[in-house]
């Protein structure tokens, strides 16, 4: 969870203090738009009318990926998230904690060999929904410790048949700018009682628009090269969804992600072709429990 790795740029960094200052106003923002929701609900109950729906949850994994970038290695990650909704609107807050940071091909710690936390995202967005179509706009800001914060706003369109086609396009309108293309598939299988056995697969492709997205050359030994632009990164995950209490689900998960093409896999000369860092075949495991409202 949390954004378009391209804001995975490595090598810009931004001081505690905004980074602070950022979780603070974002965890306002959050609970802000918790209160507010709230209190139209408890005004609207009795009278039938729409309810505020939310959840709060945790996962515990051991690698965090984002979008084929690795942004983690020989550590655990601890992601906590809040979700509150109404009406078709919805903030999310999302946060990436690293307990014990290390550098990677995608990836250059702020605190190497300490616990960080290293990232908090804040996305707003509207759904309508027409029939079994589902169309979302939306805004996400990234606030992140190890590249420049930035900002994007989305599309995406889904269609509730079997495997949930959808198609999100990104577009980052800040640091990065570039655009990222993403189209999923997702099915859950009754297993037991109420447990479900849960696929999903997605397919990604990508498009740098400035000069931060310049490749590596190896007749200049620099980024100099024409501007990333390649099929992505893939990932195929398989899960279960174990309701244990009233509300309360329990989701361990595996990932594998891999590289879609030879431009997301590229080196030259022990450098990656794309300045955010080359793509390899990387697995995730972990755990998540949620509790919805």
């Amino acid at each position: 969870m949390a954004w378009f790795l391209a804001l995975i740029s490595m090598k810009r960094t931004k001081g505690g203090g905004m980074m602070k200052r950022f979780r603070y106003l974002m965890t306002m923002i959050v609970f802000l738009f918790a209160i507010a929701v709230g209190v139209i609900h408890a005004d609207d109950i009795g009278q039938n009318s729409d309810k505020v729906t939310g959840s709060v949850s945790a996962g515990v994994y051991n690698r965090y990926i984002f979008r084929g970038y690795e942004l983690s290695s020989k550590s655990i990650v601890i992601q906590p998230s809040i979700t509150v909704s109404y009406k078709g609107f919805s903030a999310i807050y999302w946060g990436n904690i690293d307990s014990d940071e290390h550098p990677t091909q995608s990836f250059i710690p702020d605190r190497e060999g300490k616990k960080s936390f290293n990232e908090s995202d804040l996305t707003l967005s509207y759904t309508y929904s027409i029939d079994k179509l589902s169309l979302t706009v939306g805004y996400i800001y990234y606030g992140t410790k190890y590249a420049d914060e930035t900002e994007e706003v989305f599309l995406s369109s889904s269609y509730d048949i079997l495997t949930k086609p959808t198609l999100t396009i990104y577009r980052d309108i800040s640091s990065y700018p570039g655009t990222y293309i993403n189209l999923s598939f997702s099915h859950s299988l009754p297993v037991y009682r109420d447990i479900t056995l849960d696929l999903a697969a997605s397919f990604g492709y990508f498009k740098g628009d400035n000069a931060y997205w310049k490749t590596y050359k190896d007749s200049t030994g620099d980024y100099t090269g024409k501007k990333y632009n390649a099929l992505h990164d893939g990932k195929l995950q398989t899960g279960l969804s174990i309701p244990i209490a009233k509300s309360v689900l329990v989701q361990p998960v595996v990932q594998y992600w891999f590289p879609l093409s030879g431009k997301a896999k590229r080196t030259v000369d022990d450098h990656s072709y794309n300045p955010n860092g080359h793509l390899d075949n990387t697995w995730v495991t972990g755990v998540g429990i949620t509790f919805n409202f």
